[in-house]
């Protein structure tokens, strides 16, 4: 905590006297993804300049995954055999999503202060949405799905070492997607938003996993040769082994 601490009081003394009320960076901006990545966890620290003695200060750190575009199916039991009848397709729905505040939300600011900026689980909105039905239980099974998958969370993980100096901690699972993300930190006083800072957090595969990705993406019809005449070499190299120690 100390260390987090020294580094957002380095930070609040390099910015300017005429920055904002909010100075945040990152422990990490760049993660790289491995064959042996399990996981990851970044820390999220910085400072409140000019703190005011009147009001309530709260901060709520916000992480959002690269945007995608989900379908949703409603299951329904039919003859004791279960199909999808219905579907929802929501485009452009963060990836991921984690919040960290100082207290729950719903103490922190207005339900419409929260729906504006898409601060909390409930909160989290596609850009578009196809649906023939009401998309409301397809979206509210979508956030059940994230959280189980670890994907979507929700705590109180912002804490003070100090009167100005804060920080949180932000997991991210192995199934974390790539691409870029924002790490945004609000800063409320008395339910309303004074100051906001956003910094992009970059989780990209590296290594051989990379490479093999790429050359996925960039030559489909090669590395779909190359699977097929890899699957046929191991097949013949296993039938000359078996055939040997018979």
């Amino acid at each position: 905590m100390k260390g987090w601490a020294f580094l957002a009081a380095a930070l609040l003394l390099a910015a300017p006297a005429a920055a904002e009320d909010l100075v945040s960076g990152l422990s990490q901006d760049t993660v790289q993804i491995t064959s042996n990545y399990t996981g990851a966890d970044i820390v999220v620290f910085g400072a409140i300049e000019h703190l005011e003695d009147t009001g309530v200060n709260d901060v709520v750190v916000v992480v959002r995954g690269p945007d995608a575009n989900v379908t949703v199916h409603k299951k329904d039991n039919v003859l004791g055999i279960w199909i999808a009848r219905d579907q929802a397709k929501l485009l452009a729905i963060p990836g991921y999503y984690y919040l960290s505040s100082t207290r729950p939300i719903d103490q922190i600011a207005a339900k419409f202060t929260l729906s504006r900026y898409e601060i909390g689980l409930q909160n989290i909105a596609a850009q578009n949405v196809v649906s023939h039905h009401d998309p409301e239980p397809f979206r509210q099974a979508l956030i059940r799905h994230m959280q189980q998958g670890g994907l979507y969370g929700e705590q109180l993980g912002v804490e003070f070492s100090g009167p100005t100096l804060f920080h949180t901690h932000v997991p991210l699972p192995a199934e974390v997607p790539t691409g870029q993300y924002n790490v945004e930190v609000y800063l409320f006083r008395d339910g309303n938003v004074i100051s906001a800072q956003s910094t992009p957090l970059y989780i990209d595969q590296a290594g051989l996993e990379r490479r093999l990705y790429n050359f996925a993406h960039l030559s489909p019809l090669s590395y779909g040769l190359s699977t097929v005449l890899m699957a046929v070499l191991l097949g013949w190299l296993s039938s000359l082994i078996f055939r040997r120690a018979d």
